[in-house]
């Protein structure tokens, strides 16, 4: 972790999950809800690794509780509620899900 400007950028091996951002303007702290999205829903091995290292995993079930809209798979969101052992209310995974269907 870089510490520049009291902005702590991240590490480049997190671009692939992030690959929409200019990884160098995304911090940690104030970017909390992408970084966990994104490395939830795509992330490698690693970049998981370093995601439980970096929150907590109240953070991380904080950014699940109230998840972004149109912003996650289906069986991924499932699957980290069950791992992480909790519930996220249905009305909010049908708003959450990432769908290509336009109706």
């Amino acid at each position: 972790m870089n510490k520049t400007k009291n902005k702590f950028t991240l590490p480049k091996s997190l671009q692939s999950a992030l690959w929409s951002y200019d990884i160098n303007k995304i911090d940690k702290n104030s970017h909390k809800k992408i970084i966990i999205t994104q490395i939830l829903n795509h992330g490698t091995w690693e970049q998981l690794v370093w995601l439980m290292g970096n929150y907590s995993v109240k953070e991380i079930k904080d950014v699940m509780r109230n998840p972004a809209r149109g912003a996650w798979y289906e069986d991924v969101l499932n699957f980290w509620s069950k791992i992480l052992d909790f519930k996220i209310p249905k009305n909010k995974i049908k708003k959450a899900i990432f769908s290509l269907n336009v109706k």
